[in-house]
């Protein structure tokens, strides 16, 4: 009997001498981690961004931040790694933000008092891109001549969120054809090289409702009849469908490149002009444009367009109304494609600054041809659940121009693939020649 007592009350102090020395290991302490965002960025701490602490163990804590960026968590003694990565989009714009912090190390000492600061280095890329644009035409079916009224864009959202977009505008540069002469170079140089804006010719086109663009979907705009112009051309394209349309016939009354948009397309989405130079249509060259996209911050795009400090009219040809243009900042520019006529490069010049498009692509006119963007091939490919989706050989490229991804977008994509294109501000890299429309394939 004298023998039991002393076992248990033996085992009673082993477990409380081990309770005593093992106290440390069970207890646990407050950590805060806050995130700090670049101060050059527009964005700013919000609620809802997952933080993560990593044992080095391998254990991990998750947390979410609160309005003001902090996250808070508990955790035993420890060394710990924090990190934290927010994807979020912006006028426009995906943002890509990530933070890690290593070495911290939690001991009995720790109070909670001190915070842990992660910053935030961001990267920035476009969402909505310019997928295609189609102005050169096609042959007429009696081949007595050419037909040029059926030009489209295609934007496509090349992100992972969801683009909403508010003032949304369509542009071009003077002059209208990249060959044609121009007063805007000194010395060889564009006059507004370093002056941070794109002077918009013409008219701008604006959309008064917002226009939203899902992940990896495409909205097609018709910028001349959104009509089926394959009931009177066979090699033409039908833009009685497209999700949206140029129509402002106040301001611009050629019914040739006008007529009344089918009634498929509603009047919600009919793109509406501001018109600051002359004519009865908007001056889309049908071999060579530089068209980009943009939208005016804190602004609307008519008080933009109508604001005389917008206003600009190149040298040599002063006074001359029918040559005004508005200065669209650069950074309200969401993406811009720069074409050259290819019976004309010798004598084409830039018009769009590098920060926007420091290349351009060539066209053929009158053939049916399109400038298409080309496949990112890296970043597709990585995309999980892709690789049985994927369609190669692509076939489309003409003129010596194709694809180098050798990734047919278009197959793809109707195969259930999400396709992400090139996207580096350089036509030349960006663009081929597509052999025909892609709404034709």
């Amino acid at each position: 009997m004298k023998q039991s007592i002393f076992l248990i009350l033996s085992i009673v102090l082993f477990f409380t001498s081990c309770s005593d020395d093992n106290d440390n290991a069970y207890k646990t302490f407050p950590v805060t981690v806050q995130l700090t965002y670049p101060s050059d960025s527009e964005l700013t701490a919000v609620e809802g961004v997952a933080v993560k602490l990593t044992g080095s163990s391998g254990t991990t804590y998750d947390a979410v931040t609160d309005a003001n960026g902090k996250a808070d968590f508990t955790v035993p003694i420890g060394i710990y790694e924090a990190s934290a990565s927010e994807q979020r989009a912006l006028d426009g714009y995906s943002y890509i933000l990530n933070g890690i912090k290593s070495g911290i190390t939690v001991t009995d000492t720790w109070t909670g008092e001190d915070v842990v600061d992660v910053t935030l280095t961001e990267s920035k890329s476009g969402q909505v891109i310019i997928k295609e644009l189609y102005v050169g035409g096609c042959s007429k079916d009696d081949g007595s001549g050419n037909y040029q009224f059926d030009k489209y864009v295609i934007l496509y959202n090349n992100s992972a969120q969801t683009a909403t977009l508010e003032n949304f505008c369509l542009g071009i540069a003077n002059p209208a054809n990249s060959y044609s002469g121009t007063n805007d170079y000194v010395d060889g140089v564009l006059s507004y090289a370093n002056d941070n804006y794109i002077p918009a010719g013409c008219a701008i086109w604006y959309l008064p409702t917002d226009l939203a663009i899902e992940s990896g979907k495409q909205v097609v705009i018709a910028l001349n009849g959104a009509i089926n112009h394959t009931l009177t051309y066979s090699n033409s394209v039908d833009l009685s469908h497209a999700d949206y349309c140029t129509y402002d016939i106040e301001d611009f009354s050629h019914t040739s490149y006008y007529p009344s948009p089918s009634e498929a397309i509603p009047t919600s989405h009919y793109f509406s002009a501001y018109k600051y130079g002359s004519g009865t249509g908007w001056t889309l060259s049908n071999n060579s444009p530089a068209f980009f996209i943009f939208s005016p911050r804190d602004v609307t795009p008519e008080a933009f367009a109508s604001n005389p400090d917008y206003h600009y009219i190149g040298s040599g040809n002063e006074g001359k109304a029918a040559w005004r243009c508005a200065k669209v900042p650069t950074d309200w520019i969401l993406d811009g494609i720069e074409i050259y006529s290819e019976a004309n490069v010798a004598k084409s010049h830039k018009r769009l600054t590098p920060v926007i498009d420091a290349g351009y692509t060539l066209l053929t006119n009158y053939q049916g041809h399109t400038s298409y963007r080309n496949v990112d091939k890296e970043a597709t490919e990585a995309i999980e659940g892709n690789s049985d989706k994927l369609v190669y050989g692509y076939a489309y490229g003409t003129d010596g121009s194709t694809d180098p991804s050798g990734i047919d977008a278009e197959a793809s994509i109707k195969n259930g693939a999400r396709i992400i294109y090139m996207d580096t501000n350089n036509s030349t890299n960006d663009f081929h020649q597509r052999s025909q429309s892609s709404l034709r394939d």
